[in-house]
């Protein structure tokens, strides 16, 4: 037996257009989905199920779906040849040049069909190295950069449907150096942004974040960097004691080394999509 109507938590997602709802607040186009459990006697709600059952919000009745123009091209679902499986980073920076130093050991299987070959994304980087791990020893791998978006990395031999492999690569990333453009939503795509790193500007804290949607985390470490690609991650950064490092997951450890702090915030053990990192 269904309960009564205004006991039912209202499910509302973003609306596909602009809409008023009380108090002046507005909804707006949006590729995140926002579910609500107020009741449905509540004026937000109330009004939000009725832009709801117009076709102006949600998933339900009316001209919600299709979101693209009705002549815009078909973009499936990326194919896929290698599934992320573990992206294990130690990262560092350099405030004056805005660069990245990193070393990453990737985990990763063949999708479906067994393969000897690998693409990552990887944008404008400086690559150092590229190594097959077997236990803790590295074996060189041949690889293709040419390009300086794609990193195309020769396996060594075959890999079965299912069989994990670890990848190492040394990197410097120069996100600032990029000449890229973003979507109307996110105007920009460095994926890693230096904020104030030079102290120039009284008042401004220095910082450093990231910010990967919707592409983008591929400018600061390889990665394959598609929204149907998902990964469990782990992350050290150096950086000066005086500062304050924040991530996905809980704080491993900890480590005071000189007048630098090598910190690592994070150990996320539920897969994400490498957007999120």
């Amino acid at each position: 037996m269904s309960r009564p109507l205004k006991q039912r938590p209202a499910f509302v997602f973003i609306a596909a257009r602009k809409a008023t709802l009380p108090g002046g607040l507005h909804l707006w186009p949006s590729i995140v989905c926002y579910l609500l459990f107020f009741h449905e006697t509540h004026p937000f709600c109330r009004t939000a199920a009725k832009l709801f059952a117009a076709g102006r919000c949600g998933s339900g009745p009316g001209p919600f779906y299709p979101l693209a123009a009705p002549n815009a091209p078909y973009q499936p679902s990326s194919t896929k040849t290698n599934d992320l499986v573990h992206t294990r980073l130690a990262v560092r920076f350099d405030y004056a040049k805005r660069y990245l130093y990193g070393q990453e050991w990737v985990t990763l299987k063949p999708h479906a069909y067994a393969t000897d070959t690998l693409r990552l994304d990887a944008q404008g980087m400086d690559i150092k190295t590229v190594a097959m791990m077997s236990g803790s020893a590295q074996q060189p791998l041949k690889y293709d950069y040419s390009d300086k978006n794609n990193l195309r990395i020769n396996l060594g031999r075959v890999f079965k449907p299912g069989e994990e492999y670890i990848v190492y690569i040394e990197y410097t990333a120069k996100p600032d150096e990029l000449s890229v453009k973003g979507s109307a939503a996110i105007t920009d795509a460095k994926g890693l942004y230096f904020i104030n790193p030079d102290s120039t500007v009284k008042g401004k804290p220095v910082q450093i974040w990231t910010q990967g949607e919707t592409q983008s985390s591929s400018a600061w470490f390889p990665t394959i960097d598609r929204p149907n690609q998902k990964t469990t991650e782990e992350i050290a950064m150096t950086v000066p004691a005086k500062y304050t490092t924040l991530s996905n997951g809980r704080l491993v450890s900890q480590v005071a080394a000189g007048p630098a702090c090598a910190p690592t915030p994070g150990r996320w053990t539920c897969p994400t999509r490498p957007t999120c990192l």
